[in-house]
């Protein structure tokens, strides 16, 4: 009983804040606060009106489209030689490109800041953020395709290159249809982070903010933080739907391998 309230009391408190954003978002008044005054779709309209707002969620698609491709590229290589090769120090090297999990995002972001800047005196933008984001999501496709790769019966690739097929030959037709679901999942949500993530790109975007970029910038002005809600509105639901599919993308891929599903990132 005392842990069931301590899970009811653990996500009140944690979703609260979020159930508030569209309530803000369809209220008519520009202070928020409790009473409402009413119901409104304005500040939704607004979104529509505002081109340094498109041009923020431009830079933020291109940026989460690319590292997304990128990250889930390396992180595909990285886990099929975790899980399907042995090498001396395997445990340390797959330990050495997780530690962008634990590190913090102000300190990567300072010190690609530094390295960018003053080492190799390059400008900022849309690049230097996507490999900033490349190199933080990597470590989320590892987990994800570490598990679509430990599926795998590699019996099955051994058989292709028995009949005849090359190695790259076996991988295309054998084990890529295979992990396709663990690679969309992955696609995702590197999509997901890259799309919300803000110190990085608030350290490197330069002239070019990301839409997470943008919205802080109009926490200035008080007038419009009900512009704010409603964007952060579409930003949650996009989100939910993504990790979503995601997940069921997850499943779709435990249910081909015959195997039961213990629990994933839902």
């Amino acid at each position: 009983m005392s842990l069931r309230i301590y899970a009811i009391a653990y996500l009140i408190f944690l979703y609260a804040p979020i159930a508030l954003l569209p309530i803000f978002a369809f209220n008519d008044g520009t202070i928020i606060a409790f009473p409402l005054q009413g119901f409104t779709t304005e500040w939704f309209a607004a979104l529509a009106t505002t081109p340094a707002l498109h041009e923020a969620v431009q830079n933020s698609l291109i940026i989460a489209v690319t590292s997304a491709v990128l990250a889930t590229c390396l992180g595909m290589c990285a886990a099929r030689a975790g899980t399907m090769e042995d090498f001396p120090g395997k445990r340390g090297v797959l330990g050495f490109i997780m530690l962008p999990l634990v590190l913090p995002e102000i300190i990567v972001a300072v010190s690609l800041l530094v390295v960018v800047v003053r080492v190799f005196g390059l400008t900022l933008g849309n690049w230097t953020i996507i490999l900033a984001h490349t190199l933080i999501c990597a470590p989320f496709c590892i987990a994800v395709l570490n598990g679509a790769f430990q599926n795998l019966d590699r019996s099955m690739e051994e058989a292709a290159m028995d009949l005849g097929q090359s190695r790259w030959g076996a991988f295309r037709l054998v084990t890529l249809p295979l992990v396709a679901p663990g690679i969309i999942s992955s696609l995702l949500i590197s999509f997901t982070i890259s799309l919300d993530e803000f110190i990085i790109a608030f350290f490197l975007s330069g002239n070019s903010p990301t839409m997470p970029v943008y919205i802080w910038g109009l926490l200035r002005f008080p007038e419009r933080l009900p512009v704010v809600m409603a964007l952060g509105t579409i930003l949650v639901a996009l989100s939910i739907v993504l990790l979503t599919v995601a997940e069921l993308m997850r499943r779709r891929g435990l249910a081909r391998a015959g195997l039961k599903d213990t629990g994933g990132f839902l």
